[in-house]
This record gives structure tokens, C-alpha cells and sequence, in this order.
């Protein structure tokens, strides 16, 4: 029998709240690739199957392209499937070993989580039908665990995936080997430094006096990216399909800009998903942002604290110690802040938040909040809808009856 494979969402996917609120949690971006993309990487010769909460199924439908993949979003139409856990990350070459496997009913695990399994199709229905599309590992428990560990990152909080994406960067440049191809435009008078190291796609520009230095590592520029004069760019680094680097922008280290951003200032070991802006002066650090976020001129997010300690994030109804020193900004889809806004270490900004103020907002800021400091009032879902149709578009984008019942159903939720 053909071997189908299925992504799932766990119990715990709640906890990369407010990023996973709005999409399954295989759809989050670590290095150049959405999660879901690692995987179709490591297996190219086969069919990728989507599990995920109901409410989202119709979303993510539509933000894939294949008319066969929209068709396996939610649907079980095989009897012999390895399930992989969405928010793991294999290391490179894992997943061969794991295909191989001739026998269903076994398991892999990392501490106490499931991270994939060998089951049947109709094991899996019984299993998704008893937990509403969430397949948590205590589902799984019972089975025998396979022979040898199953390597690579499990993403559990929204900074896991910040920490984990410079090296993430580095390892999908190197399967896409493509250093050294410099197929757009480059102006004279920009500067390459360790060219082999540099990937330019046909149809991005390089205008004069950016430097693009890759000595620390790579470089990728998608296609139809502008990195504008004398902005920096310093590896590893991924520019999305699209977007555009302001003038004199400084973008460090571990830093991954999703499609169609725009993105100026200072940013460091941060991701930005797509659809998304940062476009003037102020610090972005260690930080996630969703999609079509906008960050007001001269904002900034603090993310080490001045004792030099664990930054505490509010995640799951409870402040937790992340365990890391360095913490930034957390902000969900459709998020935006206001000119002069200060972010302090480790806060977490839900979907559809209008941030705005003097002062420090709270380090937690639930979805669909409207204020700052002084003051946070419920931000009234027809107005966030209308300004978000507003918003796309202008990307010549359109806010999908699908998108405004998951919205309105967070919303709901919320309450």
C-alpha cells in the first residue's frame, strides 16, 4: 500500500499562540521555509496531507496553490499513513530513514511528545473524529516506540522558532545549492562579500551602496526583492519573493523577511512572516511577526532585559520563563502599532490588536485589544474587519468570506 503523508497539529499548538491562532502550526515560517515546506523537501515523491482544527481548514485551503493538496486538507483516503507532528522539524535526511520503515504501529518521540507515527487510515479517522482534528500524543501513547531516535527541533513557544531560524536559514540554503548564482540585477557600486555565499534571483535589485556581507553566512534574495541603497544585510539572511528593503536599513544576523514586506530600521534575529511592514527607523529583535502586521515609525522592542536574565512570556493563561536571555516582540496577523510605540521584553500582542500610547504597553495583550499603556478597550470586530479589508487591498489581496468566519470565530472565542 502506498505510504500517505499526513502533518498534524497537537494538543500544545495552542501554546504558539497568537501566531498559530490564525493558521496550523506546520504554516509557520523558521529559516526560508514554511514548516510544511521543510517537510515537502525532504520528501518530494510524495503527497503531503494537512490535519488541522476545523476552523482553519477553509482558510489554509485557499492560501494553497495545488487543487490535489486543497483536496487533502482534513481528508483521510489512504489505510497506511506516517503522521508527523507540525511543529517539528526534522533534521536532514531523518525522514528516509522513517519511510523506510515497512511496519505500521509504531512511534518516535522527543521527551514525552509524539513527533511521528506509523498508523492506519482508519486508526487515524477513529482518532481525529474523538479529539476534533487535534491528535494529542497521549492518542498515541499506546503504540511501541520505534528502534532509534528521531532527530531535529521541536518548536513549542513562539521564540523556539526565532532561536532556531539562523540555523535554519543556513541548512535551507545549503539544500536549495544554489551560492554563488547571481541572476538579478546588481547595480555597480553595491558590494557582495563572499560571493559563493550569495543566492540573487532573476528579477531582485541591488542598488548601489547596499552591501549584502555573507562571510558570517548566507544570503538568498527571492525573486523581485529590492534591497535599496545603502542598506545592509548581514548572513544569514532570507528575503522573500517580493519585498522590499528600505534605504540605510540594517537587517542582522538570523533575520527571515517573508513575501511582499516591507522593511527598513535595524531588525536582528527576527522573522517576519509576509504581508508585512516595518518600514522606518526602530528596533525589531528576536522577534515574530505575523502577516500584515504594520509597525509605526520610530517603534522599538527591548529584548534582553537590564539584569541580563530569563525573560518571562506570558503563554497559555500563565507567565513561564522562556528559558533564554534574549526575547522580543510576539505579534499576530493583523496587528499594528503606532508612531514612537515601546515594546519591553518577551510582550506578546494578539490578531487584530491597534497598539498605540506613551508609555510601555502590558507585556500581554490579548487579541483584538485597542489602547496601550493608559488604558486597553475590546477593538470591535466589524471595525478590525473593515480595517483589514482596507489593508489587503492595497496588495491587491481580498479579505475571503473563509478569512472573516475564522476571524469572526476567534473573535467569538475571545470573548
Amino acid at each position: 500500500m502506498n505510504l500517505q503523508i499526513a502533518l498534524y497539529e497537537d494538543e500544545n499548538s495552542r501554546l504558539l499562540s497568537p501566531l498559530s491562532l490564525t493558521r496550523p502550526v506546520y504554516d509557520l515560517r523558521c529559516g526560508m521555509f514554511l514548516l510544511r515546506e521543510k517537510i515537502q523537501h525532504q520528501l518530494p515523491a510524495h503527497d503531503l496531507h494537512f490535519l488541522c482544527r476545523p476552523y482553519l481548514a477553509e482558510t489554509f485551503r485557499e492560501s494553497i496553490t495545488s487543487t490535489n493538496e486543497k483536496s487533502r486538507v482534513n481528508q483521510i483516503s489512504g489505510d497506511n499513513y506516517l503522521l508527523l507532528n507540525g511543529r517539528f522539524i526534522p533534521a536532514s535526511g531523518e525522514l528516509e530513514k522513517i519511510t523506510a520503515v515497512g511496519n505500521s504501529g509504531l512511534k518516535w518521540s522527543i521527551g514525552n511528545t509524539v513527533v511521528a507515527a506509523r498508523i492506519s487510515g482508519s486508526m487515524l479517522d477513529g482518532m481525529l473524529n474523538a479529539h476534533d482534528g487535534v491528535l494529542p500524543s497521549s492518542a498515541l501513547a499506546d503504540l511501541p516506540d520505534a528502534p532509534g531516535p528521531l532527530t531535529g527541533e521541536l518548536i513549542t513557544y513562539p521564540w523556539h522558532l526565532v532561536n532556531a531560524n539562523a540555523k535554519q536559514i543556513e541548512a535551507d540554503f545549503n539544500l536549495r545549492g544554489q551560492g554563488g548564482k547571481i541572476f538579478g540585477k546588481v547595480y555597480p557600486n553595491a558590494t557582495l562579500l563572499n560571493e559563493e555565499n550569495i543566492y540573487i534571483a532573476p528579477g531582485a535589485v541591488i542598488k548601489p551602496g547596499a552591501v549584502l556581507d555573507a562571510e558570517s553566512g548566507p544570503i538568498y534574495v527571492d525573486k523581485k526583492a529590492v534591497v535599496m541603497p545603502n542598506a545592509t544585510l548581514e548572513g544569514p539572511v532570507f528575503i522573500g519573493e517580493g519585498s522590499t528593503i528600505k534605504i540605510g536599513a540594517k537587517i542582522y544576523e538570523g533575520t527571515s523577511i517573508g513575501e511582499v514586506c516591507k522593511v527598513g530600521g535595524e531588525v536582528e534575529e527576527s522573522i517576519i512572516h509576509s504581508f508585512s511592514n516595518k518600514q522606518h527607523e526602530g528596533f525589531l529583535g528576536h522577534a515574530y511577526l505575523g502577516q500584515w502586521v504594520n509597525i509605526g515609525a520610530d517603534s522599538n522592542n527591548s529584548d534582553l532585559k537590564n539584569n541580563y536574565g530569563n525573560v518571562k512570556v506570558f503563554a497559555d493563561g500563565e507567565w513561564i520563563d522562556s528559558g533564554s536571555q534574549f526575547v522580543g516582540l510576539t505579534m499576530g496577523d493583523h496587528a499594528k502599532c503606532a508612531i514612537n510605540t515601546m515594546f519591553n521584553t518577551g510582550t506578546i500582542v494578539g490578531i487584530m490588536c491597534n497598539v498605540f500610547g506613551a508609555g510601555f504597553p502590558p507585556k500581554y495583550l490579548p487579541s483584538f485589544s485597542w489602547g496601550g499603556a493608559e488604558d486597553i478597550v475590546p477593538y470591535q470586530i466589524d471595525k478590525a474587519l473593515a480595517v483589514a479589508r482596507r489593508v489587503m487591498a492595497r496588495r491587491n489581496k481580498q479579505l475571503t468570506p473563509a478569512m472573516e468566519a475564522m476571524l469572526r470565530h476567534i473573535a467569538g472565542a475571545n470573548d
